[in-house]
């Protein structure tokens, strides 16, 4: 999917002159966290969102720095700080540069980006023209259509098993040897040796996820590698296999 996919295009936005009570406005009305900022030629200059404006003289969260912190910092970052506090124009205390991507970029890149550089939107830009706007709401919103619905057809076990072991020991983090998944009514037992605790949640993930299974049991011994002792842990899930089948 590319971000032309799932972006918004109906879009409200700010310029470096509107009012901060008038953005404030409008993210409230709107229920939306944060502005693009535009020129008058529809380029993007900037964005406003709810981080810039956390830190407010009307709030009484100014920052407050010890004065050795202060002093370190110099006249430089108190004067900016006021600025963010006191700013009565959005291009006071936008955040600039913007990250910008174009409506043919893969969500992927996207995503990568929005990690990288630890943002919650994406201006999407076209011909140095504001086109669209992604954030991280649009991805859960696209995952939610996405998501498969549970199949609850049954499977037999013989053949439920088989599925299973070949999905299994088609992953990376799958020990070689000494895993093995037993069957019986669709309740799968994984049985076997692990040496990375991560192993036993993307073992259960996988197998929760293949139609037929009703159930997941979690019989797998975990051996640090480090020290070589086995952690035996009692079964889990299907309630605790009847209670061990009594």
């Amino acid at each position: 999917m590319k971000a032309q996919d799932i972006m918004q295009r109906d879009l409200i936005t700010a310029t470096a002159e509107t009012a901060m009570d008038d953005a404030v406005r409008m993210m409230v009305a709107n229920r939306i966290s944060g502005l693009p900022v535009v020129d008058a030629a529809g380029a993007v200059v900037g964005i406003i969102s709810e981080g810039d404006l956390l830190r407010r003289t009307e709030l009484g969260t100014g920052a407050v720095a010890p004065g050795w912190i202060g002093w370190l910092a110099g006249q430089g970052r108190a004067a900016r700080e006021y600025v963010r506090e006191n700013a009565r124009r959005v291009g006071e205390v936008m955040t600039v540069p913007v990250v910008t991507v174009t409506p043919q970029t893969e969500l992927a890149e996207v995503v990568a980006l929005m990690e990288s550089r630890r943002i919650n939107r994406v201006p999407v830009v076209q011909e140095g023209r504001l086109v669209g706007m992604l954030t991280r709401a649009d991805l859960l919103r696209a995952l939610a259509g996405l998501l498969p619905k549970a199949d609850t057809r049954p499977v037999a076990d013989a053949e439920l098993r088989r599925r299973l072991l070949g999905s299994l020991r088609a992953q990376k983090w799958v020990p070689r040897v000494s895993f093995d998944v037993k069957v019986v009514d669709g309740v799968a037992e994984l049985l076997g040796v692990i040496t990375d605790e991560r192993a036993r949640a993307a073992a259960r993930v996988l197998v929760e996820n293949t139609p037929g299974v009703r159930a997941v049991v979690d019989h797998l011994i975990w051996i640090d590698p480090m020290s070589g002792m086995p952690i035996d842990r009692q079964p889990r899930g299907a309630a605790d296999l009847q209670q061990r089948r009594r």
